[in-house]
């Protein structure tokens, strides 16, 4: 099941008696189970009836006991496992027959939920097909970038606000695949603006705390277009903000960005439809790698990888180097552009 078909189930009070919720991304299995711990039996029923347990304290042993315990003067009563895959016999023999046993034969009265973040469990073991068969089963994967805007655009719509292409991809672009913190800052637009207001960057600058002038986003446009005097600018007020503007991030956006240049440069099919096919960007995104293609030939972008690749090296201590920190991406901007 996806994690809209098990929020849908549990909004109509359909629970199963285990989930199993793993994978890369932790928002998808927070959500599920603080719906579960919030809703899934009355606060008055809580105190007898929900059990939070956590991985490093725990054994399987403790956890099935829990399951197997009957709801006291209540229906039903819930056990959550939060951290499942630090469980200290989780990845011994023992404990996986433990809880497999237990998937053939739950108790309908409890609904056990792992939260098992990071990782999956192998899809051939016996566990991992018992778990499959009798439970509720979500693997999740981490957002890759190109996906990223699309899903900023889908959860505004589905919380009911609009907002230009910019804004989006301004978030994206600053906060990266953190979803718990792009929900929360997207939350935090609602509570300032009027559903009825198309956001821009304006209100990203105001609420969100992004400089609309002063970004990673306009630094990568100055150089798509070589506006060299904006270029310097950006960079030089990044020099005066360290904290914020971390050259790392900077640096691995722009290896990003030029490496999708290169593809640009490769491609069969050069239209702006072919070409967001082909590079698994936004439509409003897609524009700026024409005009870099455009602007770079083949050779210099390959000359850029390698300037960025070596700056990356220097920022990490990898490879020395004569220029002083804050001069690294001044010196890498330059040799961008030129």
């Amino acid at each position: 099941m996806t994690e809209n078909e098990i929020l849908a189930s549990l909004r109509k009070k359909e629970y199963a008696p285990i989930y199993f919720l793993q994978g890369e991304e932790p928002f998808y299995i927070d959500q599920i189970s603080s719906y579960i711990e919030e809703n899934a039996i009355s606060e008055a029923e809580k105190g007898f009836n929900q059990t939070i347990m956590y991985g490093k304290d725990s054994s399987m042993a403790q956890v099935i006991g829990n399951a197997k315990r009957f709801p006291m003067m209540a229906e039903k009563q819930v056990v959550i496992v939060k951290e499942a895959q630090y469980l200290q016999d989780f990845k011994n023999e023992e404990g996986r027959d433990m809880l497999e046993a237990y998937c053939k034969n739950p108790v309908p009265s409890t609904i056990l939920v792992f939260c098992h973040k990071y990782s999956s469990l192998n899809g051939s073991t016996k566990l991992a097909k018992a778990l499959k068969k009798e439970s509720v089963l979500l693997s999740t994967k981490a957002l890759r970038d190109y996906q990223l805007a699309g899903w900023i655009k889908s959860y505004m719509d589905s919380i009911g606000i609009r907002a230009t292409d910019k804004a989006i991809q301004l978030l994206a672009d600053h906060i990266g695949t953190n979803l718990e913190r792009l929900t929360n800052e997207i939350n935090k637009l609602l509570i300032n603006v009027d559903k009825s207001t198309v956001i821009d960057d304006n209100h990203i600058a105001k609420y969100v705390g992004i400089n609309k002038d002063y970004n990673v986003f306009e630094l990568q446009k100055a150089i798509v277009f070589k506006d060299v005097v904006k270029a310097n600018k950006i960079v030089k007020y990044f020099g005066a903000n360290p904290k914020e503007h971390h050259p790392i991030p900077i640096i691995a956006l722009l290896y990003g960005f030029f490496t999708r240049v290169l593809k640009a440069h490769t491609a069969t099919d050069k239209s702006q439809k072919g070409l967001t096919t082909y590079l698994k960007v936004s439509p409003f995104a897609v524009k700026d790698y024409v005009s870099a293609a455009r602007n770079y030939s083949m050779g210099k972008v390959l000359q850029n990888i390698g300037f960025l690749h070596r700056a990356d090296l220097v920022v990490k201590g990898v490879e020395s180097s004569q220029i002083k920190e804050g001069e690294i991406l001044k010196q890498l901007v330059f040799e961008l552009l030129h």
